[in-house]
């Protein structure tokens, strides 16, 4: 039987609420105790900007940390915006939800894989993209402490290739689940 509603489309919308309200909350509030993400993205998909510099560089993904070294966290409906800093150089990006490939908060072991949909015509992926200002202090970006071990720059790490099996572990222990895993094969 064909899947009509298309219940994995929807569990994936589902997940990448649970990203936009983290990122809202991170957004408004800063970030609380020790929790930080590492947010992975298709550099690919419609509605994405990055300076062409980070476009040549990694043609296909990046991952971005959001720990130190980030200001003007803007998020709305579709994407957000962050400011970050890449060997000294800050840069702007726009990163739709739809481009979201993972997203990882490993103060928690907290991980979530998604699919990326390639269709240019998807509902809020492509066109302009309209991000709401939740930065209401009008601060400045935090002093940076980099985490031990790391240099004066955040690394950008490239996104775990997602295994034939439908569950990994990332190293420490975290268990990542795919939502092929759910999908009747």
């Amino acid at each position: 039987m064909t899947d009509l509603i298309r219940y994995d489309l929807l569990a994936q919308d589902a997940l990448r609420g649970v990203v936009r309200k983290v990122l809202t909350d991170v957004a408004r509030d800063g970030l609380p105790g020790e929790h930080h993400f590492f947010i992975a993205f298709d550099t690919r998909a419609p509605g994405l900007r990055i300076s062409d510099r980070l476009r040549a560089q990694f043609p296909e993904e990046m991952t971005i940390v959001l720990q130190h070294q980030f200001w003007d966290l803007k998020v709305g409906e579709h994407a957000f915006e962050v400011g970050v800093s890449f060997n000294g150089s800050p840069e702007r990006l726009l990163i739709p939800f739809a481009a979201v490939k993972g997203f990882f908060d490993p103060s928690v072991q907290f991980g979530l894989q998604f699919e990326v949909q390639s269709n240019e015509n998807s509902e809020g992926v492509s066109g302009e993209l309209k991000v709401a200002n939740n930065d209401k202090s009008g601060e400045k970006p935090l002093p940076v402490t980099p985490p031990k071990g790391a240099g004066s720059e955040p690394e950008v790490a490239k996104p775990v290739r997602e295994s034939p099996a439908a569950e990994q572990t990332d190293g420490a222990g975290a268990q990542i689940v795919s939502l092929d895993k759910f999908r009747k094969k």
